[in-house]
């Protein structure tokens, strides 16, 4: 694999590179795959990784440690690249979770070996299988990454620097998850929305990547604290406007349905918000609709409304506002290097303005 050595300020260029590295390492995979192991998993795997997707927690990764004062070249491609195996593990296991059956635009893994098994007819439930398989795959992901992060080509210490940040993020996306589980069976208030969204995506999407890169450049801790500051409100906004997009997102740009949120009842501090604004009538409807795995059109349309005239979606742009706003101004005091600065500005107005 050839990779340029260059300074990569252009986003593009940069993700191709990424979509490189996680090409030429899936296809070391492919000679090693066990013999009479079927090649489904491997083959939807190889798809699903590289079909779509922002490659966010990698353009943090790599900024972090450019950042920090890291050059550009190969291994911290090859690094950043494997927080895109760890995304893969997360997304199924979420879909799986959350019962959704779309991602990117496309079937979500699940989905797919459930419409296999349907195909085939084979015995049993299509949909447990497809459950079940979709686990493994994340799994595999998981481990995927991890190796790939440990053959990246830096060396061991360095790598070693940075893994401590990354098994931190590991822990947190998972007691996020935890979190997000038990708030939908708890109080569905704002705080505890707000603490979900923490831990199960603002510091996994953009702290935790931003630290990990910078730590394998050997940053100091107060370099470890300034990226803490820019990037946890700024993963906060990211995942509010995430929560907007899964409401009132156009399908055809977000690759998901604006149904399954609220068929889900995601506890979502949007939605937290509207049942504190609620009146009466409003609260009788959101106890009918939200979360009602029956949900049609008409009454996501209705929820919909209820949002706006309560107010709630005005206020999530007013937080998400705040937020960036907040992390605008921490990056400006953090000591980083001025084109990390500049390119991690224009990341985070991207991040925050995105339409998917």
């Amino acid at each position: 694999m050839t990779v340029t050595a260059e300074s990569e300020t252009d986003a593009g260029r940069l993700r191709a590179r990424f979509d490189a590295a996680l090409t030429a390492f899936l296809e070391r995979q492919d000679p090693d795959w066990p013999d009479g192991a079927p090649r489904g998993v491997f083959t939807i795997l190889h798809r699903f990784v590289l079909a779509g997707g922002k490659r966010l927690r990698p353009l943090f990764c790599y900024w972090g440690w450019r950042g920090a004062g890291g050059p550009d070249g190969a291994p911290i491609v090859v690094a950043a690249a494997a927080l895109e195996l760890f995304h893969a593990f997360a997304l199924i296991h979420d879909d799986i979770l959350d019962g959704s059956d779309q991602r990117r635009g496309e079937p979500s893994v699940h989905r797919l070996f459930a419409d296999l098994h349907a195909r085939s007819a084979w015995r049993g439930d299509p949909a447990a299988y497809g459950r079940n398989i979709a686990l493994l795959c994340g799994d595999l992901c998981a481990a995927w990454s991890d190796q790939m992060f440990h053959e990246c080509g830096l060396t061991v210490e360095e790598v070693h620097r940075g893994y401590g940040v990354f098994a931190r993020m590991r822990t947190e996306v998972i007691a996020g998850e935890y979190l997000d589980l038990v708030s939908g069976v708890g109080d569905g208030s704002v705080a505890s929305a707000l603490t979900v969204i923490r831990m199960k995506a603002a510091r996994y999407t953009v702290t935790r990547p931003l630290q990990i890169g910078a730590a394998l450049a050997g940053a100091e801790p107060d370099v470890l604290a300034a990226l803490t500051e820019f990037g946890d409100p700024l993963g906060d906004a990211f995942q509010l406007r995430d929560d907007v997009l899964g409401v009132f997102g156009d399908p055809a740009v977000t690759g998901k349905s604006v149904l399954d949120d609220l068929r889900e009842g995601k506890p979502t501090v949007m939605m937290a918000l509207a049942r504190d604004a609620a009146d009466r009538p409003q609260t009788a409807r959101l106890r009918e609709l939200f979360g009602n795995p029956t949900l049609d059109a008409d009454g996501a349309a209705e929820l919909r409304e209820i949002i706006v005239t309560t107010g709630a979606r005005d206020q999530i742009e007013r937080m998400i506002t705040v937020r960036a706003d907040a992390a605008l101004a921490a990056l400006e005091r953090a000591p980083v290097t001025s084109e990390a600065r500049q390119v991690l500005a224009e990341l985070a107005t991207q991040t925050i303005h995105r339409q998917s």
